[in-house]
């Protein structure tokens, strides 16, 4: 009996980081409501109820000091409003893809297209789309739909329509209605908003069924994409099954059956698909236990290559095998051995260790004993082909059982990423990492593993020597130390360089070392900024000081902003009253106007000192963006204030002008009388 597991069995991007969200909130202490199921999968459902998590239908449901996390199925925009309004803290956990569609959607109704959506009008998916249009928008899910919907509303047919799709929606239905669209309307914008694990899965899930007599859909019932993975399984297999969990196989269902193909759902954990495969192999292996009449077909880790093969056979090695060899020479290359049997023996430099960092050269000298394992001979040129590191290997392994057994954490080096996880060698022995188990976060990337020194654990030890290990369990202990030693030693003032986790529309959280602690958005910059975007990112690092610390509600407010760049500071610094500065026009008000003197700074010219004239409104003597020179007259740095006035500087030249006019007048009535009358007719 051949099973064949799909490749893209399992979480989908969006999914894994939507379940990682709320697994690394419970991780920092919060208390976690998630906005309807996290996911289509009741066990999962269950799990994280069972670690606090609860489920809320709406916003005004979640408790203080509760985290609401927003699902990979997005929600109407009035939903993230009403949350802000109400000061609830909220993580975003919408899928990328989804969030796209809200975008296309929203762009389009504000120019007035009316939208089209392929998809299930009561799924929360459609209804999150939904909710980010701000005209008219239809739903339909088939081409009979379609074509009633175009038919109770011919008028579309002329005008400007966008059409976009659930990304769990059928492929094949999606080409048929878009074909038939783009007949019928004159005025289209397609967008194949299918997501591609999704199109990849309905794909897979097509040819398996076409190649296989028994098809299993591993999935929740209530979950979209794995009932359209069972409809696409049942067009082309007639003995089709969709199961939640292994205890709903039955035996039954193997009966005349020689291959079997299993696909799993978006929302379906690993541990459950492989707790179906192994219930598999356990109905379909009979009574006398030989197991190899049941071919499992999996990743390419569970393929085994000829070397494995041969290390998996080296503790049944007879002694004749395992020899002592007396080192003769030493090259860059090669050592070459005497083993007493009249044979030449050499170990290859690849055969001497699995360390990459050994160097023979350095550790092996002439007279030095190794032990040896041979890997062949030829009689006829009297050699021998040894290996030093497969022998270490059997010492590795007892090393690697013992350490299960123990719980000792082992360090090693990663030397390969492959499909599913990551290869990490300790002691000579290949320990195959997981993904999910091979860093603290699900999303890092395991490209950055390759070559690191690592510590981990062993948590399975399976058939033919292979070891499965963990290095995120070592990794969450260090975080749980390094978080208790924090809170034990932390006290404000107290500086730390941390990276920036998330961001909300009320400021950044910031992880300083295993707890995450929150710098106000009024605390990021001097300047006043909108959103935390402006200054800092996800995933920047920062330098943070600690402003205040709740630890009985687990609870640190963080400072950003530095007192040196304080605009008052520099402002103190370099300006006094009396200065002339030359400044910008930044706003109007009905009693003068605002200028900016330095960035973050900003000077009052009241309306009586715009101008040595009167002046009914600003507007009439200045403009924004306007660039004057005024005289600093007051400065209230505890009220921080600062007024400015441009007639200060207009007064002298008008009291000049007025002093020439009144000796001119002095001399008028001063003058003798023919001079007089002489001024007057020139007046005149």
């Amino acid at each position: 009996m051949k099973i064949t597991l799909a490749e893209t069995a399992g979480f989908c991007f969006g999914v894994n980081r939507a379940v990682n969200t709320v697994y690394e909130l419970l991780e920092t202490g919060k208390k976690v409501c998630t906005l309807g199921p996290i996911i289509h999968n009741p066990q999962l459902v269950k799990e994280l109820e069972e670690k606090g998590v609860r489920v809320v239908e709406s916003e005004d449901e979640v408790k203080p000091q509760e985290t609401l996390v927003i699902r990979s199925h997005g929600v109407p925009a009035y939903v993230m409003e009403n949350a802000e309004k109400q000061g609830v803290s909220v993580v975003d956990a919408t899928c990328p893809f989804v969030a796209k569609i809200h975008k296309i959607v929203s762009e389009a109704s504000e120019k007035g297209d009316v939208v089209l959506i392929a998809g299930d009008e009561k799924h929360k998916e459609v209804i999150g789309i939904m909710g980010h249009c701000n005209g008219e928008v239809f739903v339909f899910n088939d081409e009979d739909s379609l074509s009633k919907l175009l038919s109770e509303h011919p008028e579309l047919k002329k005008k400007k329509i966008c059409v976009v799709s659930q990304t769990t929606f059928n492929q094949e239905i999606w080409k048929k209605n878009e074909k038939y669209l783009k007949k019928v309307c004159t005025n289209l914008s397609v967008f194949d908003t299918i997501c591609n694990a999704t199109s990849m899965r309905q794909t897979e899930a097509a040819k398996l069924s076409r190649e296989n007599d028994l098809m299993i859909v591993v999935g929740g019932r209530h979950s979209s994409n794995t009932s359209k993975l069972y409809d696409v399984c049942r067009e082309n297999c007639e003995k089709t099954y969709q199961i939640e969990t292994a205890a709903e196989l039955r035996a039954e269902f193997f009966e005349n059956v020689s291959c079997v193909g299993v696909v799993a759902g978006a929302s379906t954990p690993a541990a459950i698909i492989k707790e179906v495969i192994k219930t598999m192999s356990e109905i379909l292996r009979p009574v006398d236990e030989q197991a190899e009449a049941t071919e499992i077909v999996q990743k390419s880790f569970e393929e085994m290559t000829d070397e494995e093969a041969f290390e998996a056979s080296l503790n049944s090695l007879n002694s004749d095998q395992k020899v002592c060899g007396v080192v003769l020479a030493v090259s860059p290359t090669e050592i070459q051995v005497d083993i007493g049997r009249g044979l030449a023996g050499y170990v290859s430099a690849d055969e001497y260790s699995y360390d990459r960092n050994a160097n023979m050269m350095e550790e092996v000298k002439v007279g030095d004993k190794l032990n040896l394992i041979i890997m062949r001979t030829n009689d006829q040129e009297g050699t021998a082909m040894l290996s030093k590191r497969r022998y270490d290997s059997i010492a590795g392994w007892d090393k690697i059982v013992a350490a299960k057994d123990s719980g000792e954490i082992l360090n090693g080096y990663v030397s390969e990423v492959i499909k599913g996880g990551v290869v990490a060698i300790t002691n000579g022995i290949k320990v195959f990492i997981p993904a999910s188990q091979a860093t603290l976060s699900r999303n890092d990337s395991l490209e950055e593993l390759k070559g690191t020194e690592v510590s981990f654990r062993i948590i399975e030890i399976g058939r033919r020597r292979r070891a499965i290990g963990s290095i995120r369990s070592v990794l969450r202990e260090e975080r749980k130390a390094a978080q208790a030693k924090i809170w034990d030693d932390i006290a404000v003032g107290d500086r730390f360089t941390g990276t920036v986790k998330s961001l909300t529309s009320y400021g950044a959280f910031v992880d300083i070392g295993g707890v995450d602690g929150m710098v106000h958005v009024s605390e990021l910059s001097w300047a006043r900024i909108k959103n935390p975007s402006e200054v800092v990112l996800v995933g920047d690092t920062v330098e943070v000081y600690v402003k205040a610390v709740d630890k009985e509600k687990r609870k640190i407010s963080l400072g950003y902003k530095k007192e040196e760049e304080n605009p008052w500071t520099i402002f103190q610094n370099n300006y006094k009253e009396g200065d002339v500065v030359k400044v910008t026009i930044v706003s109007m008000t009905t009693y003068g106007a605002f200028a900016r003197i330095i960035p973050g700074i900003d000077g009052l010219i009241h309306i009586s000192q715009i101008a040595d004239k009167h002046v009914a409104k600003p507007q009439d003597e200045l403009t924004v963006g306007q660039e004057v020179e005024a005289k600093i007259t007051a400065i209230d740095f505890d009220k921080k204030r600062v007024s400015l006035s441009i007639r200060a500087l207009i007064e002298p030249e008008v009291t000049e002008a007025a002093n020439e006019a009144e000796e001119e007048v002095v001399a008028v009535f001063e003058a003798p009388a023919e001079e007089t009358a002489a001024t007057e007719e020139t007046a005149e």
